[in-house]
Formats: C-alpha cells, sequence, structure tokens
C-alpha cells in the first residue's frame, strides 16, 4: 500500500496543484492526508488537491512521485477511480436526452431541472444520484410508468438539507411545472411519490411506491467503497450541521432505515441491494456509537 503524488502542474487559485491518491485504500489516503495536515475539504471524490507549498513535505512524509500520467494509471488499477459518468458535472447531456424521450417538447423544463439538480451546495443530492435513480429504476422493473420516472425527476428537485419539508417543496414543484402538461391524476400521483420518498414507507399493495423507494434506497446496498462515498457526500450535504448535532440525526435516520422490514420493497431490489445495505448501514451506526 503506498501513496502518490504528482509534479504540482495545475493551476488554480493564484498557485499550482498536485493530486495525492493511494494505490489502494481511501482509508489509508484520508489517514495520510489527516497526518500531514491535509483539510478534508481538498479531496475530490478520489484524490487530494494539494498547493505547490506542501509538495516537498509531502514527499518526505512518504508520498512517492510518480508523473500524472502514471499517477492516473495508479488510480485505475486500484478500482478507486471515480469515472467521469460518477462526476455529476459531466452528466448533463445523457440527463438531458433522458427527459426529453420522458416528456418530449419540453426541452427547457428539463433544463431548469437539471440546473436545481446542479446548486453547488449538493454533493451526494446531485445530478449523479438522479442518474443513479433512474438507472436502477431500470434494474427494478421492465416497464417504468411515467409517473414514476417523473417522480424520480423532481423528488430532490428542492434541496435545502430539511428533511421532509424538502420532499413537500419538491412536490408543490411538480405541481407547478408539470401543471397542463400532463393529466392530473398522473400529477397527483407524481406529487404522491414524490412525498413518499420522504418516509421511503410505501404500503404493501403500492407497487409504483415501492419502485421509487427502492431506487432512491438502491446506494445502500453498493459496494463498501461506494457506501463511504455516499456517507461522506450525505455530510458534505449538511454541513451547515454541528458535528454532534449530526451525528444523533444520522443515528437516527439508520436506526428508521433498519427498523422498515424489509428495506427493500420488490423482489428484485430485495435480491439486489438488502444484504450488503444490512451491512453497510450497521457498519455506519456503530461507527457513530457515543464515545
Amino acid at each position: 500500500m503506498s501513496v502518490y503524488i504528482d509534479p504540482p502542474r495545475w493551476p488554480a487559485h493564484g498557485t499550482t496543484f498536485s493530486h495525492l491518491i493511494s494505490d489502494s485504500s481511501l482509508e489509508e489516503l484520508h489517514s495520510f492526508a489527516a497526518e500531514a495536515g491535509i483539510p478534508e475539504r481538498a479531496f475530490d471524490r478520489d484524490h487530494y488537491d494539494v498547493p505547490a507549498r506542501r509538495y516537498q513535505d509531502l514527499t518526505e512524509q512518504g508520498a512517492i512521485e510518480v508523473e500524472g500520467r502514471e499517477l492516473t494509471r495508479l488510480l485505475i488499477s486500484s478500482g478507486l477511480r471515480v469515472p467521469a459518468r460518477a462526476r455529476s458535472e459531466s452528466l448533463d447531456t445523457a440527463l438531458q436526452l433522458r427527459w426529453n424521450s420522458l416528456l418530449p417538447h419540453t426541452e427547457e423544463l428539463g433544463r431548469e431541472l437539471l440546473s436545481r439538480w446542479a446548486e453547488p451546495h449538493r454533493h451526494y443530492h446531485s445530478r449523479t444520484h438522479l442518474l443513479a435513480v433512474l438507472e436502477a429504476l431500470e434494474e427494478l422493473a421492465a416497464e417504468i410508468p411515467r409517473t414514476v420516472q417523473l417522480a424520480a425527476w423532481f423528488h430532490d428537485a428542492v434541496y435545502l438539507g430539511v428533511a421532509g419539508q424538502d420532499e413537500e417543496d419538491s412536490a408543490l414543484l411538480a405541481a407547478s411545472l408539470l401543471s397542463g402538461i400532463i393529466s392530473d391524476p398522473e400529477l397527483l400521483e407524481v406529487q404522491r411519490l414524490v412525498r413518499l420518498t420522504a418516509s421511503h414507507d410505501p404500503s404493501v399493495e403500492d407497487f409504483t411506491g415501492a419502485v421509487l423507494c427502492d431506487a432512491d434506497l438502491a446506494i445502500l446496498g453498493s459496494s463498501q467503497e461506494q457506501y463511504r462515498r455516499y456517507v461522506r457526500a450525505v455530510r458534505q450535504d449538511y454541513a451547515h450541521i454541528p458535528d454532534q448535532e449530526f451525528r444523533e440525526g444520522r443515528r437516527a435516520v439508520l436506526q428508521q432505515l433498519l427498523s422498515l422490514q424489509p428495506l427493500f420493497r420488490t423482489p428484485a431490489g430485495q435480491v439486489l441491494w438488502a444484504a450488503q445495505a444490512e451491512k453497510n448501514l450497521r457498519t455506519e451506526l456503530h461507527s457513530l456509537k457515543p464515545a
């Protein structure tokens, strides 16, 4: 296991920056960065951006010097590299095409929604999450009703980090923007589904609700590394909340999710994500135990 750094050749903010990576573990990378006094805000998904003035002392502390191409190769080989499709800022075209296919002749509305999903305070609840939910829907059922897909687009369209209120405001936004474009019964169903993502607790007979909720929670059943990235991004989304308050709130969220039996309501969701989600949730909950 090693930590690598490339020469400071990337200009920004009046200086040049290096990239600091691990070839095996983000935990190792975070540990090295913490010991070196590199702030967590310098972490960008799979690497740290460090200013030129830190280059020499980081190499003295053990970071191995490599050229940029070699650093990229090492990061790809490690399996830790976050691909372009998982970077929110690179998804506009793919998502706009999906919107145009879902609701033709409403391109401007699609752009308005994408601008909301691209707001700078979003880290987890971003375009990356939107695409992940849309793709998860496709894994859960061969045919997804238009109302479910629209609810996916609107379910975090308003996001200020206020649980419950965000979902309500997103449902109201759907009512405002979709009125006259889809039928009234469809619109009521979209609003109902958006509001349901506040609790993720659809009734037994609510198949469309189960599909949307399972897709929204699919990240919980991801690999350990993906789950760690999700947890870090959620913390960034709630950066305005003090640490102790966040930990208490996060524990409550985890306990509420674990109380949902089953957590995933569709047969496909249970097969795809349930076992790993149980492990991920309990591991995180254990890490948040009071000292």
